[in-house]
């Protein structure tokens, strides 16, 4: 199973949701941490990914093939995380037929209705748990 973490800014998010997939399913799955900058993609990639790219190209690239695609909802809004996230990226993740698991942090300035107020742990639980749920576990 080939999981992608999309992260951007310092990457705190996609270092934690990764050194949290890493000791629940160690090496038994892929991971391939992209950010949308090279500090993001450092911090990833010190969590425990088994390569990291970085930049919009990367994101496009590697959203082709990835059976997970793991990121804050930013990912999916043009605009977001400060600009880093550019229409192509968008449309990368929005287009691929990974499953797309989307962490619901609000800094982006968007609220989700339905969503209970979880901290990030919880929310990396959730993550983990639909990992679980993926057809080849």
């Amino acid at each position: 199973m080939k999981i992608v973490v999309i992260d951007g800014q310092g990457g705190g998010l996609g270092k934690a949701m990764i050194e949290r997939i890493r000791s629940v399913f160690a090496d038994t799955v892929e991971i391939s941490a992209v950010g949308t900058n090279s500090l993001a993609t450092a911090s990833m990639i010190k969590a425990g990914a088994d390569r990291g790219a970085t930049g919009e190209n990367a994101i496009v690239v590697n959203s082709r093939d990835a059976d997970i695609i793991i990121g804050p909802i930013a990912i999916i809004l043009c605009d977001s995380l400060m600009g880093e996230i550019s229409s192509k990226i968008v449309k990368a993740v929005a287009r691929s037929k990974a499953v797309k698991i989307l962490i619901p942090v609000s800094r982006c300035g968007v609220k989700i209705a339905g969503v209970a107020l979880n901290n990030m742990n919880q929310l990396i639980d959730d993550v983990v748990k639909k990992i679980k749920e993926y057809p080849e576990n």
